[in-house]
């Protein structure tokens, strides 16, 4: 959540014997939206043969040995992970506002701000631009770099000018006036916004990717769900380009997260974890919740087990830092069966039997009973700052804040770093 933090300088006090008023210059920081010509925003997609490296944290997804990794708002790299011991930068997709993509059937869908747009990847080396949905998706706003936040009438007041592709942190001086302890309309209420920030079917068969734990795109049974500002959008992805299949859904506060098991969807909220029936892949219907501590959290589910993880931080509110065990066998009544305190946990992925997650660097541990899990440590790699993973066919694919590492688990008594594909800052 973002607040105002503001600097005062009374300047001027007024007083009215008939009604108490007083007036008063308050000087505060704000994020200006930058705006970006719709035409110049839509037209900048670029694909980019030459090597692009890797320049920061974001979500992933796997498909048919290739790795495709975001760089959030600016694009998404492509990673030829034929030999994990030595993937290679193949390409670069320059797309502004890109947080998350999903793939099916050789096409890549990945958002743009408030547009879905899709490509061809059936060639990783040379993708094709196929379409573009335009204004798809309700107020997607770039991340806010900083503590402040934003002018609320301009944001969402000023779409005639464009595109908001960033932010300008400006100080102002506004009169506002107080009326017998209250401020009165067209002054302090004007700006006293709490505002949170904007912000698959793990299967690995041959036409659907596999995405991370953070994601927050996800494809069943050839519809992509995702979620954006809490808006769930499903699109139908049967034709030759992709169609939005139902309005908006409100799905619950804050959303971050969301996975796919069965014929459920799996939602990670700052408070908790929500359950919704796909039965009907255009009806979802809220089965229940698991609440929480204040914090975020990515799900992951298998064999009737939900692991999620509670992590604090500068966005994410409190200091609560677990890993949950819910058993979700009967999803209209999921129920809690054994938390752990964590250091940070972030990303997480089960495999052959194993769980991995992004805490104090990577730990690695052999699934038993939940009551035991911690004890049955197999490795811990420290010294980096893990975000996702992906685990498949023994290789485990993690993206931290200073590069892409992968390891070889086959060998559960020898799990063993193979490479790193280091982030240039």
């Amino acid at each position: 959540m973002k607040k105002l933090f503001f600097l005062f300088s009374i300047s001027l006090l007024a007083l009215t014997a008939c009604n108490d008023i007083v007036t008063e210059m308050v000087t505060y920081k704000v994020n200006e939206p930058i705006f970006m010509a719709t035409e110049t925003f839509r037209n900048s997609v670029k694909v980019s043969k030459t090597l692009h490296t890797l320049g920061g944290i974001g979500k992933m997804c796997f498909y048919n040995n290739y790795l495709y990794i975001s760089e959030p708002q600016k694009g998404i790299h492509i990673i030829n992970n034929t030999d994990p011991a030595n993937p290679q930068s193949v390409g670069f997709i320059e797309l502004l506002g890109n947080a998350d993509l999903a793939i099916r059937n050789g096409l890549l869908y990945a958002d743009s701000y408030i547009d879905l747009v899709w490509f061809d990847v059936s060639d990783p080396s040379n993708p094709l631009l196929k379409g573009r949905l335009d204004s798809i998706f309700t107020t997607a706003l770039p991340t806010i770099p900083n503590q402040y936040s934003i002018d609320y009438n301009t944001t969402y007041s000023g779409g005639s000018n464009g595109i908001i592709v960033g932010w300008e942190l400006k100080e102002k001086t506004e009169a506002v006036s107080q009326y017998r302890g209250g401020w009165l309309k067209g002054g302090w209420p004007e700006m006293m916004y709490d505002l949170a920030t904007p912000t698959s079917t793990n299967s690995g068969t041959a036409t659907t990717g596999i995405n991370g734990s953070m994601a927050s795109f996800t494809i069943y049974d050839n519809k992509l769900y995702t979620v954006i500002n809490n808006n769930l959008n499903i699109f139908d992805l049967t034709g030759e380009k992709p169609q939005k299949a139902t309005d908006n859904m409100y799905v619950g506060w804050n959303v971050e997260t969301i996975f796919s098991n069965k014929s459920n969807l799996y939602f990670g909220t700052s408070t908790g974890m929500l359950i919704y029936s796909v039965v009907d892949p255009l009806k979802p219907v809220y089965q229940s919740a698991i609440s929480h501590a204040f914090g975020c959290d990515p799900v992951v589910v298998d064999n009737d087990l939900a692991y999620v993880t509670i992590h604090s931080g500068n966005r994410c509110g409190q200091s609560t830092n677990e890993l949950m065990i819910v058993d979700v066998k009967d999803v209209k009544s999921p129920k809690m069966l054994v938390s752990y305190g964590m250091t940070e946990p972030k990303g997480l992925g089960i495999d052959a039997g194993k769980l991995f997650l992004c805490d104090d660097g990577l730990k690695i541990y052999k699934i038993t009973a939940p009551e035991t899990l911690l004890a049955n440590k197999l490795a811990q790699y420290s010294c980096m700052n893990g975000f996702d993973v992906i685990p498949f066919n023994n290789t485990l694919m993690m993206i931290a804040d200073d590069g892409l590492y992968q390891y070889d688990y086959s060998d559960m008594n020898n799990i063993h770093q193979i490479s790193k594909l280091a982030i240039v800052k």
